[in-house]
């Protein structure tokens, strides 16, 4: 599973504990910070625990472990750190005080309910294999080089003597 499937997922997982105002957003070459962030609204701290716990548990199902997690005493505001994503849990009140959101609006949102496009990648023909007509074209060219080389050598041989 790519980055950006792991936090489409992990947006749905925080819709089904019915999380509010979920948004994605892609910062991949924009920030040195992470390449998606996930911006949510709990309605209350068992709510904000619920989500948080939801995310984190069916992730480690899957072998996609937090590096960090911030805010666990907090009433308002938990963040989870994947590496390559950061999950941002807040109350209503926390999310118009901060403005994630607007700090973070130079990202491109990615809506998390459609599937995400694999990007295919064009197969690598093997070269082909010469035909005997390429074959016979080599062999008539280098025969005419070598007799045009051997006449020149001949040539200059005779006016030397």
């Amino acid at each position: 599973m790519n980055t950006k499937e792991l936090v489409c997922l992990a947006a749905r997982l925080a819709d089904e504990k019915k999380a509010e105002n979920i948004q994605v957003i892609d910062l991949k070459g924009l920030s040195s910070l992470c390449d998606f962030v996930i911006i949510m609204t709990a309605t209350s701290k068992p709510h904000l625990e619920a989500i948080e716990e939801e995310i984190s548990k069916k992730l480690k199902e899957i072998g996609i472990y937090k590096t960090n997690r911030d805010g666990a005493d907090s009433l308002q505001w938990r963040v989870s750190d994947y590496g390559s994503f950061l999950v941002h849990i807040m109350t209503q009140e926390a999310r118009d005080f901060y403005a994630l959101d607007k700090i973070f609006s130079f990202g491109e949102v990615v809506d998390f309910t459609k599937p995400v496009k694999k990007k295919t990648v064009a197969k690598k023909t093997a070269p082909r294999k010469a035909t005997k007509t390429t074959k016979t074209a080599a062999k008539k060219v280098t025969k005419k080089t070598t007799a045009k080389k051997t006449t020149k050598k001949s040539t200059q041989t005779t006016k030397k003597k």
